[in-house]
C-alpha cells in the first residue's frame, strides 16, 4: 500500500533525524521531498536518504499530503507567505517543529485555516530518543493526528497536550531539559576531577551513570522518587550527598528554572507574532 507523500521545508538536523526515523520505519524514500536552499546539503540528503530534494519550496510541496515546517522561527513568516496560496489550494496537514511559532501565526501567514499540528521536539530526537510534545488545531482530523504521530514517533516519545499554551511547559521541561542534564553531568564530571580522577575517567563514569539511571527509570514501573529511595541507604554516602542538594534547595531551584524557561517561550511567541504582523 502506498504511503501519502511528505514534504519537508528545511533540511537541517531535525529534518534529518525525522528522515532517518521514517526510513527506518519503512517509509519509502520516493514519497519524501525536501526543500533546502543549500546545494551541498541537498546533495547530502539525497546521498544519505535517497529522497528527492529541491531548491524551491513550492516545487517540493506539490501534491504533498503532509507538510513539515522545519525552518528557523524567524524565517517562518516569509516562508509561509511564499507557499500560502499553494498550501490553501492543496490543503495538506501542516506539522510545525518551529519553536515559539503558534498555530494561529502559521495559519495567518499561510492565509487560510489549514490543519496545523504544532510540536516541540528536543535535541535527542536527532538520535531517535527525543521527547516530543504535540498539539493539534481544531481543523486537524483523526487521520491527521495519526499521520503526525507516525512522523514524529520516528524521533522518539510523543505526548499530546490539550491546550496549545501547554507547549510552553513542554518547552520548559523536555525542550530545554537536555541542557539541564548536561549541566548536572558537567558539574559531576568536574567534581570527579576535583576528587582526584583523571578527566577521561570522570567523564565516562558520569555519562554511563546518567545513561544507567535513565534506563532504570524507563524500564522500571517505580517513580523516580521510589528509585531514589531504593538506592539511598540511611546514613550512607548517597544520603550524605542528597542532603546537601536538599539543604541547597535544589527542588525549588529546578522549579524556578522551568518557570523561567516557560515564560521565555511565551515571550518569544508573542514577539514573533508582533514582529511579523
Amino acid at each position: 500500500m502506498s504511503k501519502p507523500s511528505i514534504a519537508f521545508i528545511g533540511g537541517g538536523n531535525m529534518a534529518s533525524s525525522l528522515l532517518a526515523g521514517l526510513l527506518a520505519d519503512g517509509f519509502p524514500p520516493a514519497s519524501i521531498r525536501v526543500a533546502e536552499p543549500d546545494a551541498a546539503r541537498r546533495r547530502d540528503l539525497t546521498e544519505r536518504f535517497g529522497v528527492r530534494t529541491y531548491e524551491s519550496n513550492r516545487q517540493a510541496i506539490a501534491d504533498a499530503a503532509t507538510l513539515v515546517l522545519c525552518v528557523k522561527p524567524q524565517l517562518a513568516p516569509a516562508v509561509c507567505r511564499e507557499i500560502g496560496s499553494l498550501v490553501s489550494e492543496l490543503g495538506p496537514l501542516v506539522i510545525s517543529i518551529m519553536a515559539g511559532v503558534t498555530e494561529t501565526a502559521i495559519q495567518t501567514w499561510l492565509g487560510s485555516p489549514v490543519p496545523v499540528v504544532r510540536t516541540m521536539p528536543n535535541t535527542p530526537a536527532m538520535v531517535q530518543t527525543g521527547a516530543i510534545g504535540m498539539h493539534a488545531s481544531p481543523e486537524v482530523s483523526e487521520d491527521g493526528r495519526n499521520r503526525a504521530e507516525t512522523i514524529l514517533r520516528a524521533a522518539g516519545l510523543i505526548r499530546w497536550v490539550d491546550d496549545e499554551a501547554q507547549i510552553d511547559a513542554v518547552t520548559a521541561i523536555s525542550g530545554s531539559g537536555p541542557a539541564y542534564f548536561f549541566l548536572l553531568m558537567e558539574a559531576l564530571e568536574q567534581a570527579g576531577i576535583d576528587l582526584g580522577l583523571d578527566a577521561e575517567t570522570a567523564r565516562l563514569l558520569t555519562i554511563q551513570t546518567a545513561l544507567g539511571a535513565a534506563r532504570m527509570a524507563v524500564e522500571n514501573a517505580s517513580s523516580p522518587a521510589r528509585l531514589r529511595e531504593q538506592v539511598t541507604s540511611p546514613g550512607g554516602t548517597t544520603a550524605s550527598a542528597l542532603a546537601v542538594f536538599e539543604e541547597a534547595g535544589l527542588r525549588a531551584l529546578v522549579g524556578r528554572a522551568a518557570h523561567a524557561a516557560r515564560e521565555r517561550a511565551a515571550e518569544i511567541s508573542r514577539t514573533l507574532l508582533e514582529e511579523s504582523s
